[in-house]
């Protein structure tokens, strides 16, 4: 895992991901990452897929009004001027974010980690804005 941070976009994975949201005008990039880990997910829930769909429920969040303090810049620059989530969207960043804390390779990895309750604490708290 190319993670130098418990916080969700302190990976690689994660910071592919804003880049790719950076292109688009729309919330289908969004939508892309949370339905690969809820809609249309495999079975089993890899790191790389976790990774971004933390990232689009982080701004979800941000579009609710409540981004973390460690929102990417970029990010924040896409955030920008963009409309609220619709409920539908709110409602399935929240179940990914759920599927990735309760069965994934993502939670896995950093449960064999020593930052295993940091990661844990951010994740839940991202949970909390969402609702």
């Amino acid at each position: 895992m190319g993670a130098w941070s418990h916080e969700p976009f302190g990976n690689d994975d994660a910071g592919d991901w804003v880049s790719e949201l950076s292109n688009s005008n729309d919330f289908s990039k969004i939508e892309s990452a949370l339905n690969s880990v809820t809609d249309e997910a495999a079975d089993y829930l890899e790191a790389p897929e976790c990774s971004a769909a933390l990232a689009a429920a982080e701004v979800v969040a941000a579009l609710l009004g409540k981004p973390t303090k460690s929102l990417d810049e970029d990010a924040a620059a896409w955030v920008a001027n963009k409309p609220r989530p619709t409920p539908e969207l709110v409602s399935k960043a929240t179940r990914a974010v759920s599927s990735v804390l309760e069965s994934s390779e993502l939670q896995e990895l950093w449960a064999e980690s020593e930052d295993y309750a940091q990661w844990q604490f951010v994740t839940n708290d991202l949970l909390a804005r969402l609702s």
